[in-house]
């Protein structure tokens, strides 16, 4: 019997490789900057084109190499950076593998310039699928310059499943903005399809944020500092007003190196817990300084991963070190003057609630919204009648979810629930600004004014995006606004402008802002600027930002930036509209979220509770 086992050819053993190293263009981008960080480089070139698919160029004014160097930075764990097993455990550079060039001449066409100060001449080198085609000697700048072309041309199955420009460009963007922070010192510039997308001069630390994610950060920052003989940590952390409900704003780097730790992301969270809404994040920029003894890089190729020798005393200092950030500077922090609009109930009402007598108007929040006018509505006794001459249909929805919201198994039928509110007699009243309470015969039922507004609002907005030709309806505004956009968010709405246009924004992109002329019919008053914001930031996040969220999913963000905030106060006409219209949507029991919009609180129950000696 015949032998079967044998050695793999160069090329594919390198393409086997680089399934490791080169996942998407953002790897290759994030190899090459590093490399030209290793080369001592001051100035930087990103040049990237159809989101890295047809090229990715990095242009450097590092040390350069020589002719022989050029070539063997072509070869399998070819490096400069270690010669010893002890060099392993004392890195200090960015790479040390000697897999990056490789990995990514086995799936792409690659040409190499490259001259050293010393020489007179610099080097050419064109290599395709690990393949040499050319190695000549040529007039260069110093520096290198490494231009990699239709990246996974001989690997068709790993092009097609790389995902649209723009989450590919997006990828790429987060991987340039990592490491442009990891080196302030260091002048970087990015274009993308031949368009300037940042210019970022050489500076401080505080200086390179702004240039990254926009002037509005300047105020925002709050820088943090500890030295210990363990740790040394710098860095800025953010106001409660820069925090998001999304990822992507969070950097921690150990001895300049990005890393993803959840357990020291964790160590930072806490610090926040009485200063941030629910499900919202803090902006972080820490820099870990620690002896390379005490860490191990060498986890995956992608080197993100990282393993501390001590990871309780790490995060220990890390989390006392943004503690005494956040206390230096605890006493200035303005709730009042960015209030939240707030998604859920939360626990510190007090400092989080909005100022209790803010009032709205029902003519501006509701008329708009029902099937009838405010004005019909106030004529009436009740809000019950309401709801007792509702369509067969919302009274079937009624009933088929009715024992999800009420779990009580005496609950009467609904249509016998209806009736109980025909009584004139029925009292509601506001509890604490932020629920409707009403009894019924069977108990109270206590309503949510907040998810309640949300489903009124959810129905409404995705009824116009559905409306035959209404995406292309804008309310024009009195005064345009006008929205700081950072590099990155101005690229991705560049992307899909148009698909934003057919919702009903009208908006021109500026250098970086846009100013926004109109919006979608009926979007709140005042907060046209915040809903945008929110927009722009979940399309940000989606899984395929080359696609708008559906219909029903802007519906929904729409409604949860523009329903009433809790600590609203309604009086009792307006208390009337907001339930007549919540009993008139498509589903009043639930907000657009799933969660329920009410529950009732049967007589029997209440007994029970006495009975049982809970008062």
């Amino acid at each position: 019997m015949q032998d079967v086992i044998r050695l793999l050819p160069d090329s594919l053993a390198n393409q086997i490789a680089a399934g490791e190293v080169v996942q998407r263009p953002a790897s290759v981008v994030k190899e090459l900057l590093e490399n030209s960080i290793d080369a001592q480089a001051t100035q930087i070139q990103l040049i990237i084109k159809d989101a890295g698919k047809t090229l990715i160029q990095v242009i450097d004014d590092g040390i350069g190499m020589s002719e022989t160097d050029a070539r063997m930075s072509f070869e399998r764990h070819a490096t400069s950076k270690i010669k010893t097993q002890e060099d392993l455990f004392s890195i200090m550079t960015m790479g040390f593998r000697g897999e990056a060039l490789a990995s990514i001449a086995a799936v792409a066409q690659v040409e190499m310039r490259t001259r050293r100060e010393i020489d007179d001449l610099g080097t050419q080198i064109i290599i395709e699928g690990s393949e040499l085609k050319t190695q000549s000697k040529i007039n260069c700048p110093k520096g290198t310059s490494i231009a990699v072309k239709n990246l996974f041309f001989n690997v068709p199955a790993r092009r097609n499943f790389l995902k649209s420009n723009p989450v590919e460009t997006k990828h790429i963007i987060d991987e340039f903005q990592r490491v442009a922070l990891a080196f302030p010192e260091v002048a970087f510039r990015m274009y993308h399809n031949e368009e300037e997308i940042y210019n970022l001069s050489k500076g401080k630390l505080a200086q390179r944020i702004i240039g990254i994610f926009g002037k509005n950060y300047r105020e925002g920052l709050i820088p943090c500092q500890e030295e210990t003989p363990l740790l040394k940590v710098k860095g800025y952390i953010g106001k409660p007003e820069l925090a998001k409900k999304t990822r992507g704003e969070q950097f921690f780097f150990v001895n300049n190196r990005f890393i993803k730790h959840a357990y020291l992301h964790h160590a930072v969270l806490t610090c926040y817990q009485d200063l941030l809404p629910k499900e919202h994040i803090p902006f972080y920029v820490i820099f870990l300084e620690i002896e390379p003894q005490h860490i191990d890089i060498n986890v995956h190729p992608t080197k993100t991963e990282i393993k501390f020798d001590d990871e309780k005393a790490i995060y220990a200092i890390l989390q006392a070190t943004v503690r005494k950030a956040l206390g230096s500077v605890q006493n200035n922090l303005d709730f009042e003057e960015k209030p939240f609009i707030f998604d859920s109930v939360f626990s510190n009402e007090k400092k989080l609630f909005t100022d209790s007598s803010t009032q709205f108007s029902p003519k501006e929040n509701f008329s708009n919204l029902g099937k009838t006018t405010y004005r019909e509505k106030s004529n009436l006794r009740n809000w019950e009648t309401i709801f007792a001459g509702l369509k067969s249909q919302a009274i079937q929805t009624f009933e088929q979810e009715k024992n999800e919201i009420f779990p009580q198994e005496n609950v009467s039928e609904t249509a016998t629930l209806a009736k109980e509110y025909e009584n004139p007699e029925t009292k509601t009243f506001q509890l604490h600004q932020r629920y409707i309470v009403t009894q019924i015969k069977a108990g109270l039922l206590i309503i949510d004014q907040h998810l309640a507004h949300q489903r009124i609002l959810y129905d409404k907005f995705l009824s116009l995006l559905q409306s035959e030709g209404s995406g292309r309806v804008s309310q024009q505004l009195l005064f345009p606004i006008q929205i700081s956009l950072n590099p990155t968010d101005l690229a991705l709405v560049q992307d899909i402008a148009e698909q934003i246009r057919y919702l009903g924004f009208n908006f021109e992109l500026n250098y970086d802002s846009m100013t926004l002329y109109g919006t979608p019919p009926n979007l709140p008053r005042e907060q046209e600027k915040e809903i945008v914001e929110s927009f722009i930031e979940q399309i940000k996040h989606s899984a395929d930002i080359s696609l708008l969220p559906s219909q029903e999913k802007i519906a929904r963000l729409m409604a949860q930036r523009s329903a009433l905030r809790y600590g609203t106060k309604l009086d009792s006409a307006e208390i009337q509209t907001l339930l007549a219209q919540l009993f008139a949507s498509s589903n009043p029991n639930y907000s657009p979220n799933g969660e329920p919009t009410m529950i009732l609180v049967d007589m029997i129950k209440i007994g029970e509770w006495f009975a049982n000696g809970l008062h």
